[in-house]
């Protein structure tokens, strides 16, 4: 992502029936880092089934070590890597949330964004309850205690309710003092795996935190499914008869890591196969062909090897300097690329570059890697997109909300080229994402606006900013 103005959602982990598992919980949210570097936290379920949580705001290895996670014992836990979406940041909105309640503690962490949130939360305000946060996350735990006429049923009835009256994109785990939910919203439109280790089960926002741990994929969680883990094995109920498959398509095209299967459907195939067809579709005249780091990569590759023109390291990227989207002001996100990339001077200089990139959300960086091509002497830089321009705000966990954040949304693809300074641009077309992923099904509306869900106050708040 050449803007980094796109930013990851959040990533969910845990471990059912597993020793240690607060620290095995550690190394898959290490794997799900990329999702999230704001803030990060773990309850665990210990053997007399009391839970303990630790959080903080930093990266996974900065918030814990072998002190903190030898003081969440159990053989049951789950993680979360956040980035802010509904509510911002701060301490208070780091997950995994943990409830004290009279009918049982539990615990619940949540990747995506629900576009009925302050609907619902003004309701429950009306009728009495208190928040702790400003998370739409905490909507869940809310409406599953709402009603006093659940308590003597078991719990998995009430998950369902609150489940059919939210609304958008979300993967939860919800953890009780024996067993852990694992939910996934009706579009599935955020990833949800389970596999196995052992005796015990894992649930993974992305199949390579399985890989990490030596764990063996067993399945996705499906869209419109709770599954329940504890001592009887999975368990499933489809809490709705109305589901489809619409995951999100930038899942593939930037946000998960490329060793991710998703629905079946490997991330850096996926980006391979984007690359080929956006040279079928965007062919160009030129001597090497460049990937921005690292989530072009992939697409670089196959656009090499559909046009045959050879794929080069022409820019490298500094694994050190902290992303550039996470840098507080549009100033130092500029400042920031030059610290994070660097030309190849003796390997673009004099040729004719295509530089893959996966999407374009600003293009402020964008136009900066031109630059920096040009300066280290390439004489054509030709711009090729392995995606649609985003020219519509997204509700769903992605953190693109406003037009003005767009320059596809109110510019051609010639004006937009112009701005960018590149000597031609093109962009994969949405048929190719289909083409690319296997798939009937995927959430294309950052792309044409055909929002897969109602949108409730996101529309008029967006309408009220001048959003739309």
């Amino acid at each position: 992502m050449s803007d980094r103005g796109l930013n990851e959602e959040c990533g969910v982990f845990g471990v059912w029936g597993v020793p240690d598992a607060a620290a095995l919980v550690y190394y898959g949210l290490h794997a799900l880092q990329h999702r999230g570097q704001e803030g990060c936290g773990i309850v665990a379920a210990g053997p007399d089934g009391d839970m303990k949580r630790i959080k903080g705001e930093g990266l996974v290895t900065e918030v814990f070590n072998e002190e903190r996670l030898a003081s969440l014992p159990g053989n049951m836990a789950i993680g979360h890597v956040r980035y802010s979406t509904t509510g911002g940041g701060g301490l208070e909105n780091v997950q995994p949330f943990l409830f004290r309640h009279h009918t049982g503690d539990f615990a619940l962490a949540h990747n995506g964004n629900l576009v009925n949130y302050a609907l619902l939360r003004r309701q429950l305000e009306d009728k009495g309850s208190l928040f702790q946060s400003s998370s739409d996350s905490e909507i869940l735990a809310h409406l599953i205690k709402k009603d006093s006429a659940e308590a003597h049923r078991p719990r998995i009835y009430a998950i369902e309710n609150a489940l059919n009256t939210i609304e958008g994109a979300f993967a939860f785990l919800i953890m009780t003092s024996k067993r852990i939910y694992a939910c996934r919203d009706r579009h599935g439109l955020r990833p949800l795996s389970i596999g196995r280790l052992g005796d015990g089960y894992l649930v993974s926002s992305e199949t390579c935190a399985f890989d990490v741990l030596g764990a063996e994929f067993v399945r996705d969680v499906e869209p419109g499914e709770v599954v329940t883990i504890d001592h009887h094995g999975l368990r499933s109920r489809k809490y709705t008869e109305k589901w489809c498959h619409d995951m999100c398509a930038m899942e593939y095209i930037y946000f998960s890591r490329p060793d991710s299967d998703i629905d079946g459907k490997n991330v850096h195939s996926f980006r391979k196969a984007s690359g080929k067809l956006l040279f079928q579709e965007a062919p160009a005249d030129a001597d090497i062909v460049v990937g921005v780091p690292d989530s072009s990569l992939s697409a670089a590759m196959g656009y090499s090897e559909a046009s045959g023109i050879p794929y080069e390291m022409g820019l490298v990227k500094n694994k050190y300097i902290g992303r550039t989207f996470i840098q507080p002001s549009q100033a130092m996100r500029e400042k920031g690329v030059r610290m994070k990339l660097a030309p190849v001077k003796s390997i673009v200089k004099g040729k004719r570059v295509v530089l893959i990139d996966d999407s374009i959300v600003r293009g402020t960086t964008s136009r900066r890697i031109v630059r920096m091509l040009r300066d280290a002497g390439a004489s054509e830089v030709h711009l090729r997109i392995a995606s649609p321009p985003i020219k519509m705000p997204c509700f769903y966990g992605v953190d693109i909300s406003t037009y003005d954040e767009l320059i596809c949304a109110r510019k051609s693809v010639e004006e937009v080229r112009q701005s960018l300074e590149a000597d031609s641009l093109a962009f994969l077309s949405e048929k190719a994402l289909f083409q690319a992923s296997g798939r009937s099904g995927l959430c294309l509306a950052c792309f044409n606006g055909h929002y897969p869900t109602e949108l409730y106050q996101s529309i008029e708040d967006a309408n009220k900013d001048g959003k739309f």
